[in-house]
Order: structure tokens, then C-alpha cells, then sequence
């Protein structure tokens, strides 16, 4: 009788444990879980309640059973308890065997690889994984073989085996020939394939590529940059120049045949630092007031130059026209207008030579102005354009004087902009002296031509005019 009131007793107390384990176990499993500790709390509680209500049913169904009854549960549950330990006794020899096994079998496999040399050779496919990750990390390629949802990317799964301590299996072997196979072939491909590609506004759309090998992609006649930390190609903010373009746009177009095409050897190095460079706009912008001040003064020189160019043209025109014709003289060319100044009153012809010479003169030299318009203004600023510019590279070497002192180091990222300026403003002031210098050497050939040709005439029209009053 003692004896199964001592087994009763271990029956509640398990029970008992078995009440306080389970409302946690029931809390982890329950379907809603709790979003703070008040709930956690309810539930808990709630749970407590439902087991408390289970152990007191099950005591009562116990304590409800007949001595005979409980003396067979008693019997079941020590069978079941038997074979339980027997099980995990037999689990545990079979583990412990198991694992001397596996022991054995690894130190037979070690010394095996050692014999054949594959440690060296594993060695080195492990140290081709390596290499072969770091370049296949920065190839666009890779956006070509998209990953599967589970499957582990190629570059990951070539840095875990480069980093692996076990032994590599026949199947990491032939992965890693494949990879390296697959990159090497489509190096050498020129091909289309639908992928996402970032666009401008951030957004990831579906887009067709156009690869060529590792080196360059567009899409939509745009250049594509390849983004390794997102595995994704994204449209280049700042395009290449025109001409470029309408070669990846001529190079899209194509379906046959030999095509050029725009490459980049360094797998997007050149093509990144080509689409930095400057603007023209943003290099004026660079020369700052010095700069504005020399464009102003070009500007207007260049205007001036095409105002009296196309001036003197009209009037070369006008004389060439009046010299067929110099005895029907007009106001509208400077030789009609010296004609008439001596032939204009017929009384002037008994007038005496040097008084003659004297009108001649006046009136040619009254043309003279007309006709060298501008010409100072432009020699002027062929003198300002290399002085302003002499002082924009002034004011920029003083800005990289000062960002040295200020930093204490001569980084040339610091002295750019210093520098930047300096260059700047001496190729403006030059660009705008250069043209204006040639401007002025042709208009003063032409206005030298017309005022050659108001000479010419006068000195005719004063030698007729003294070869009649000799006559008379």
C-alpha cells in the first residue's frame, strides 16, 4: 500500500511541473501572440487558468479510478517509461558509434588526400574561388544570371568555398568550373536580355540590355553603370557626349554586320571619369567674375566686329559699283560722296589746285572715321583679354595658396578648384584675344582697301583738275 502512494505522489508531482512548463510551451505556440507585455500577460494567465482546470479534471478521473484501475494505469505508464529509456539507451550507443565512425573516417580520408596531393589541390581551387569572386563581384555580368529564390548567388557561393575548412564535395568542384566556364564565355558575347535596371528616379524597371562582354551596357540608348552592392545596372546620371551616343544608338539599331560600337576596357573606369569632365558652362562657371567679365568683353567685340564687317562689305560693294559709273556720282558709297564734294558745284573747277587738294582731303578724311569704326575697341580688347585673364590666374593661384595654408597639405583634390580657375581664366582671356586680333587685321584690310581707293580717286580727280586749268 505504501508503495503505491509513493508512486501516486511522483504522479502528482510530475503532473504538478508538467502544469507549470506547459502554460509557456501554450504562450510560444498560441496563433496570437502577444504585441505587449499586458497581453503576454492575459495569456498567460488564461493559459494558466485552462491547464489548472485540466490537472484538477485529471485528478479527479484518478482519484475516480478504482485501486485495480490505478494499479494498471500505473503498470502502462512504467511499460511506456521502459521502453523510452530503452529507445534513448539504444539512440545513444548507435551516436556514440556513429561518431567514432565518422572520426576514423575522416582521419582515413586525411591521410588519403595528403598521399594523392589534393590538399595543394584544393588549395589552389579554393584560392582560383577567391580571385575569381572578387572579379565576377565587379562584373555586370552577373545581372545576366539572376538568383533564385533559396539558391545561394555566385558570388557568394564562391567566397564561401574560398573560405571553407571542410573538404570541398564533387558538386562544389563542378559549380566552381561552371562558374568560371560561364563568366569566361560570356565575356566574349554581344547580346540582349531583359533585366531590371535602377532608373534616374530610383525605381527599379524591366528594361532590355544590350551587354557587351564586361564592358559596356546600354539600354534605351543610354549608358548603364553597374552597381555591385545591389547586383543591379542603373542608368548613368550625366551621358556621354553626343557623338557617343549616336553611336550606341546606331549600334542598338543594328542587327547584322560590323557595327561601332563605344567600349570601355576598363569595365566602366574611363566611361565614370569621361562623364565627370566638365561642361563648357560649368568651366565658365568655374572662372567666376573674372570669367564673366572676359565673355562680356568678347561678346561685345564679336558683335561689334560682324556690325562693321558686314558694313564694309555693303560699302565695298556700293564703290565697286561707283567706279563703273564716276560720272553719275551718288551719296550712298564715300566715293560717290568725295565725287560730288569736288564735281557737286561747277564753279569749283577754276578754283586753285591747292585749294582743290584742300576739299579733296577734307572730304576723304571725313569718310576715314566711317570706315575704321570699332577698329580701337577691338585692338583694345586683344590687349584686355590676356590682362584679365592674367588677373583670374592671379586670384586662383591665390585660392590654392589659401586652401594650402588652411588645410596643411597639398592635396591636389583641395588645389582643384584654385587651379581650376586659374587655367580657366587664361583660356578665356586668350580665346577671346585670338579671334578678336584676327578680326581686326581683316577689317582694317578692307577699310584700308575702300580708303586706298578714295586716295586713288582724289588724286585723279585734283591732277584733272590742274591739267584743265593749265588749258585754260
Amino acid at each position: 500500500m505504501s508503495n503505491i502512494v509513493r508512486k501516486t505522489v511522483r504522479i502528482v508531482v510530475t503532473a504538478v511541473a508538467l502544469t507549470a512548463i506547459l502554460p509557456l510551451y501554450a504562450v510560444a505556440q498560441a496563433p496570437d501572440s502577444a504585441q505587449s507585455l499586458d497581453e503576454l500577460l492575459e495569456s498567460v494567465q488564461r493559459v494558466r487558468e485552462s491547464e489548472t482546470q485540466l490537472f484538477e479534471q485529471r485528478v479527479a478521473e484518478y482519484n475516480a479510478a478504482s485501486e485495480s484501475q490505478k494499479a494498471t494505469m500505473m503498470r502502462e505508464a512504467e511499460g511506456r517509461r521502459d521502453q523510452l529509456e530503452t529507445a534513448s539507451t539504444r539512440l545513444s550507443d548507435s551516436y556514440s558509434a556513429n561518431e567514432l565512425r565518422l572520426n576514423e573516417l575522416n582521419q582515413e580520408l586525411n591521410r588519403k588526400a595528403a598521399a594523392l596531393g589534393l590538399s595543394e589541390v584544393f588549395g589552389l581551387a579554393r584560392q582560383v574561388a577567391n580571385d575569381t569572386a572578387s572579379i565576377m563581384s565587379q562584373s555586370l555580368i552577373s545581372t545576366q544570371f539572376p538568383v533564385a529564390d533559396g539558391e545561394v548567388g555566385r558570388v557568394g557561393f564562391l567566397r564561401g568555398f574560398a573560405t571553407a575548412r571542410s573538404t570541398p564535395t564533387p558538386g562544389e568542384l563542378e559549380r566552381l568550373w561552371f562558374e568560371v566556364h560561364r563568366e569566361m564565355t560570356a565575356q566574349g558575347d554581344v547580346l540582349r536580355y531583359q533585366t531590371d535596371v535602377v532608373q534616374p528616379s530610383g525605381e527599379s524597371a524591366p528594361s532590355e540590355v544590350i551587354r557587351i562582354g564586361p564592358f559596356t551596357a546600354t539600354s534605351n540608348g543610354q549608358f548603364l553603370a553597374y552597381l555591385p552592392e545591389l547586383n543591379a545596372l542603373t542608368v548613368m546620371p550625366r551621358q556621354l557626349p553626343g557623338e557617343f551616343m549616336d553611336i550606341a544608338g546606331d549600334f542598338a539599331d543594328a542587327t547584322e554586320g560590323y557595327v561601332t560600337a563605344v567600349v570601355d576596357f576598363t569595365r566602366g573606369v574611363l566611361v565614370a571619369l569621361y562623364v565627370e569632365r566638365p561642361s563648357w558652362l560649368e568651366r565658365i562657371e568655374l572662372g567666376e567674375t573674372i570669367g564673366y567679365i572676359i565673355i562680356i568683353v568678347g561678346l561685345a567685340g564679336a558683335l561689334v566686329f560682324f556690325y562693321q564687317l558686314v558694313h564694309l562689305i555693303l560699302v565695298r560693294r556700293k564703290v565697286a559699283v561707283q567706279l563703273k559709273k564716276l560720272d553719275h556720282p551718288t551719296k550712298d558709297n564715300p566715293l560717290g560722296r568725295v565725287l560730288l564734294a569736288f564735281k557737286g558745284d561747277p564753279n569749283r573747277i577754276e578754283e586753285d589746285a591747292d585749294v582743290a587738294e584742300l576739299r579733296i582731303s577734307e572730304a576723304a578724311l571725313r569718310e576715314v572715321p566711317r570706315l575704321e569704326r570699332f577698329q580701337a575697341f577691338l585692338r583694345l580688347g586683344v590687349a584686355a583679354g590676356p590682362l584679365l585673364g592674367l588677373i583670374g590666374t592671379v586670384v586662383g593661384m591665390i585660392i590654392t595658396f589659401q586652401s594650402i595654408t588652411e588645410s596643411g597639405s597639398s592635396d591636389p583634390k583641395l588645389m582643384a578648384t584654385g587651379i581650376g580657375q586659374a587655367m580657366i581664366a587664361t583660356v578665356l582671356g586668350l580665346g577671346i584675344a585670338i579671334p578678336l586680333l584676327f578680326g581686326n587685321a581683316l577689317l582694317s584690310s578692307l577699310s584700308r582697301n575702300t580708303v586706298q581707293i578714295l586716295d586713288e580717286q582724289s588724286a585723279g580727280m585734283l591732277a584733272e583738275s590742274i591739267e584743265k586749268q593749265r588749258r585754260a
